[in-house]
This record gives structure tokens, sequence and C-alpha cells, in this order.
């Protein structure tokens, strides 16, 4: 499919409909396959008190839910803003191939979003302990649940 204004009109409005309320962030998402809208919503951080309860999750899991997959390949994501790292990995893990998106993190950055913060740390390496303090330990503890996994012949990679 190509690109479609009416659904990024359906993301933006699902944006919209967080400002002045305390349900979350400015950030509206819609999933479409065939040209039909799968499912739509918004962010909902601040009323779940889930710091993953941004809207592209929110929608990827109701139209996984309502498909009976996780695997969304057939579908194409609209976003009024560029996914934030969390949302992106979890774009790329339900396998949608085309994610049209409105705002840019630096949009998000200037009403006081940290998303292009996070992209600068992760560009870096991930070093600036300021921001997370990241650091491994057990390796040998922690490998054998893998190599578990990958001696199963009924593990099922997604």
């Amino acid at each position: 499919m190509a690109y479609d204004k009416k659904y990024m009109e359906l993301a933006a409005n699902e944006a919209q409909k967080n400002v002045g309320t305390h349900e979350g962030g400015p950030f509206g998402t819609v999933i479409v396959k065939d040209d039909l809208v799968i499912a739509q919503g918004r962010n909902h951080v601040l009323s779940s008190n889930d710091p993953t309860a941004h809207g592209e999750i929110y929608t990827i899991r109701k139209a996984c839910k309502k498909l009976g997959t996780y695997d969304l390949s057939d579908c194409e994501l609209y976003t009024n803003a560029y996914p934030c790292p969390m949302c992106l990995g979890a774009i790329i893990w339900a396998n949608i191939k085309t994610c049209y998106y409105g705002n840019t993190a630096e949009d998000a950055e200037e009403i006081g979003f940290r998303d292009d913060n996070i992209y600068k740390f992760m560009n870096d390496g991930c070093q600036d302990k300021s921001m997370l303090n990241l650091e491994q330990h057990d390796h040998d503890l922690t490998i054998k649940s893998f190599e578990s996994f990958a001696d199963n012949a009924e593990s099922k990679i997604y």
C-alpha cells in the first residue's frame, strides 16, 4: 500500500484526544492492513502508570489480539510522531515493514519529551552512566536458558 493521508489524520486525531487530559502524551497510532483500520490507539502512560504504554505499543497489542498473531508483516503503521527507541523496536519485532510518521524526535524534544536523548545515548554506545548504568554479570549462569532453548526442537523463533 502507498501512504494515505486519511490514516495519518486518524493518528493525529488519536494524539489530540490526549491534549488536556491526564491519559498520556500527545501520541496516536493507527495500524492498517489491506486498506482497513485494524487498530488505533494513543498513549496511556499517565493513566496506567506504565512507561511502556506508548501509542505504538498499545496499538500493536490491539492489532495482534484482533488478528490472533504476533506477526503484523502485512500491516502498515501510521503514527503522529517518530517512534521512540522502544516503539521502534516493537514495530520491528512485530515485523511491520512500513511506518509513516509526522513529527520528528526533535519536535518531541521541543515539547519536553526525551526521545532524542535516548537515541543519542544509544548512538554513543550506551556509555552515559548518568542516563543508565548498564553492566553485564554472570554470563555463565544466564546463558544456560539460551542453550536449553537452542537445544529444544520445539522452540519457536519469532
